[in-house]
């Protein structure tokens, strides 16, 4: 069957934007683990709220093992399954440095060789009247084409990672001396300086430790 969706680049005009929407919160609840944060994410919430992101572990973020890695996603409340930044008259208490994935919607990404595709999901949200934006004016991330440059990295660093899990999947000290090891060095230890020369440097440094 022929892929029917039409694909945008990050600078292209898309039917994103509607005036009408009130901020219902809708869309921030039910998520389950769906919300993953990658270490951006992970660093402008510790900036944003000025804790270390190993402080939010185990309050509004969880961790969830994905394809054998240890990954954080923000947590849904028990009683009403809403975000844990969700204030109950559906405002985002996060919203200037939410993460990646909450920015995309209605949209979603789709990672090639050497770019990243988006594209409209089926069903969004039902409100009505929407506009045509830039998707890089809709997702408001400063220096956009570095952060698509980093997320292209760090999607190939974590298929390798999986990859390796594979490897190791019947050595559970190993399997999880890697989860941990990750989540300390992308997630846990700080950004100190500027994050995407950093994030580059840490990830080389892993692929010549772990020989991927």
């Amino acid at each position: 069957m022929n892929d029917q969706r039409r694909y945008y680049k990050v600078h292209e005009l898309s039917r994103v934007s509607s005036a009408a929407c009130k901020g219902c919160g809708e869309c921030c609840r039910g998520m389950g683990d769906t919300i993953v944060l990658d270490p951006y994410d992970a660093y402008q919430l510790s900036y944003g709220l000025n804790k270390p992101f190993g402080g939010l572990i185990g309050e509004s973020v969880e961790l969830h093992v994905e394809n054998g890695i240890l990954l954080p996603h923000l947590a849904m409340t028990e009683k009403t399954e809403s975000c844990a930044y969700l204030d109950k008259d559906g405002t985002c208490r996060i919203h200037a440095f939410r993460p990646g994935i909450c920015r995309l919607y209605p949209l979603a990404r789709e990672f090639r060789e050497h770019e990243i595709l988006y594209f409209l999901l089926p069903d969004p949200c039902p409100v009505s009247g929407r506009s045509k934006v830039r998707i890089d004016r809709y997702l408001g991330i400063p220096d956009i084409d570095q952060y698509e440059s980093f997320k292209l990295l760090w999607h190939a660093f974590i298929k390798e990672m999986e990859a390796l899990a594979v490897r190791i999947e019947d050595n559970n000290e190993e399997l999880q001396k890697l989860s941990l090891f990750l989540l300390e060095t992308f997630y846990l230890k700080p950004f100190d300086d500027e994050f995407y020369s950093v994030i580059s440097r840490r990830i080389k440094r892993v692929r010549k430790y772990l020989q991927v």
